[in-house]
């Protein structure tokens, strides 16, 4: 799903909301999101999951069109964790292909 989209299925469960509402809304709850992962801190959305900022050790990587070894330093990545409800609902959504 795409920001779009999201901002589409909104406006169409609340018509009572205009467009620029739910954008302002959309992308200050990105920008929060964003902004606490920046500064290393984890997001926890209760049934949705979790998210955090996990490290990446330092490694050695190739360069792949000469093939020279290059060291790639150590850097933070986003992490996300599906809580136990998001699983389920994935694990069992229709047309999946694990049975219930």
């Amino acid at each position: 799903m795409t920001r779009a989209e999201l901002i589409s299925k909104l406006l169409e469960k609340f018509p009572q909301l205009t467009h620029p509402d739910v954008n302002l809304s959309v992308k200050a709850i990105l920008d929060a999101m964003a902004s606490h992962l920046g500064r290393h801190e984890r997001i926890e959305i209760r049934g949705f999951g979790s998210f955090k900022v996990n490290v990446r050790p330092p490694r050695i990587g190739r360069n792949p069109k000469t093939g020279v070894k290059v060291e790639i330093p150590a850097k933070p990545a986003p992490h996300f964790k599906p809580g136990v409800e998001m699983r389920e609902r994935v694990d069992f959504y229709p047309g999946s292909s694990q049975k219930p």
